[in-house]
């Protein structure tokens, strides 16, 4: 349900936001919109360096500081929370002011607010889940997000920019959502008693890992594993350099090339969303038969292809509509799996760091790729959206090849009773064993 707060509050703020600064920079200093992308992604990129610095720190703190009778996690998540549904409304109360200034300042609380919860969230997963199930969790994850992101979607879909004055709806619902999850978070999980409840399986997930050297806590990483590392973290950092770019300039391309509203691009993002949502879960099967890297390559191509043909086509009708469907199930199945196969390098000490390291990489590409597709929208124009993000999805399924994990014996997710080679139970309650 964090998730869920997440991806709904970062979907109405990537489509408002960008209209929001560009019709702020018409206004007080004339020109068109291809005059301003350069610096509104130069804003929007700003914002995120303050993401950068944030995520670290408090993942840090998180994994090595932070002991309380509430846990390691739920502090910053409470501080977090509050501190985003307090700014987020008024970041369209400055905008509707037509104050360029406060607006970014209220972008840059939303966005410290953010930094402050969202590693100590993601790491509740792989806190309380054994290695070779995190693929499974993080699909469930993604699951309630997605259901978040469409959420946020749809009350953008209701609320257009034709009427400025009432975007302010889908900030204050969001708000008030986030507070009313924080509330339900609090109220039914106990992050302490859950942790020494799954102390045993995380201990046998240990034993399964697909790293290729052995992870252990307070040694540092193999050689092997921080190749690995860099290569799924280039992957990763390639893909969101490409969707980021999607998200971020999405609306103004609908406006300035489609000659759409927010309502039917909205269209097109609730197919991306739906498809990714209906694919997380049965993207489970596809894991455990080709495993974490094939899944992922595979993913890309489902997003490479249609980009490229939307490239061409350039027009809004269902034909793009099925084009985004298309996309949004391979974004599912990049989703599933790129987290985790990061975090099988993880041990408990340094969850939060490694979840950290996956963010900050997400947010170095958010705030590269907002001044870098805002050069090549200022010089070539916005026709160039689908070729520019087909490029770096492309980029990103090279480093894949590259990515080498270890091959482990069958795993097996049923509620059986497993024995040793002598022949005693070792498990007989539903969790997690392996056959070798």
């Amino acid at each position: 349900m964090a998730f869920f707060g997440i991806l709904m509050l970062w979907q109405v703020y990537l489509i408002y936001v960008p209209l929001y600064l560009r019709d702020l920079l018409i206004s007080q200093f004339g020109g068109t919109a291809q005059d301003w992308a350069y610096i509104v992604g130069v804003i929007m990129a700003l914002d995120n360096l303050f993401a950068l610095l944030l995520i670290p720190i408090f993942s840090w703190l998180s994994d090595k500081k932070t002991r309380t009778r509430y846990g390691r996690r739920i502090p910053y998540i409470f501080a977090g929370t509050i501190a985003a549904a307090i700014f987020f409304p008024f970041i369209a109360v400055m905008a509707i002011i037509d104050s360029l200034v406060w607006t970014i300042v209220m972008m840059t609380m939303v966005i410290i607010a953010m930094g402050i919860y969202r590693s100590p969230a993601i790491a509740l997963m792989p806190d309380i889940t054994p290695k070779p199930l995190r693929s499974k969790a993080n699909a469930i994850i993604n699951f309630v997000g997605y259901i978040g992101a469409i959420v946020g979607t749809g009350l953008t879909m209701l609320f257009v920019m034709d009427n400025k004055n009432l975007t302010i709806i889908p900030f204050v619902v969001t708000a008030v959502i986030m507070i009313g999850i924080l509330i339900m978070l609090m109220l039914r999980f106990k992050e302490n008693a859950v942790v020494e409840e799954m102390k045993s399986d995380l201990a046998l997930g240990e034993e399964l890992a697909e790293t290729l050297e052995k992870v252990e806590e307070g040694k540092p990483m193999g050689r092997r594993d921080k190749i690995n590392m860099f290569v799924m973290m280039s992957a990763v950092f390639c893909a969101f350099f490409a969707f980021n770019a999607l998200n971020t300039f999405g609306s103004t391309f609908a406006e300035e090339v489609l000659e759409v509203t927010t309502r039917e691009w909205g269209l097109g993002l609730q197919a991306l969303a739906i498809t990714s949502l209906l694919t997380f879960l049965p993207s489970i099967k596809l894991t455990r038969r080709i495993g974490r890297k094939y899944s992922i390559m595979l993913g890309l191509l489902f997003i490479i292809i249609p980009m490229v043909i939307a490239g061409f086509y350039n027009q809004f009708s269902i034909f793009l509509v099925m084009l985004f469907a298309i996309s949004g199930a391979g974004w599912a199945i990049i989703n599933v799996n790129t987290l985790p196969a990061i975090m099988e390098m993880a041990n408990k000490s340094n969850v939060a760091v490694i979840v950290g390291v996956y963010y900050v990489a997400s947010q170095v590409a958010h705030a590269l790729t907002s001044i870098v597709v805002g050069v090549v929208f200022t010089a070539w124009g916005f026709e160039m959206y689908f070729f520019y993000a087909a490029f770096w999805m492309s980029v990103a399924f090279v480093f894949c090849i590259f990515f080498k994990p270890r091959k482990v014996g069958q795993e097996k997710f049923t509620c059986e009773e497993i024995t040793d080679t002598a022949g005693e139970v070792v498990i007989e309650d539903e969790g997690l064993a392996v056959v070798e």
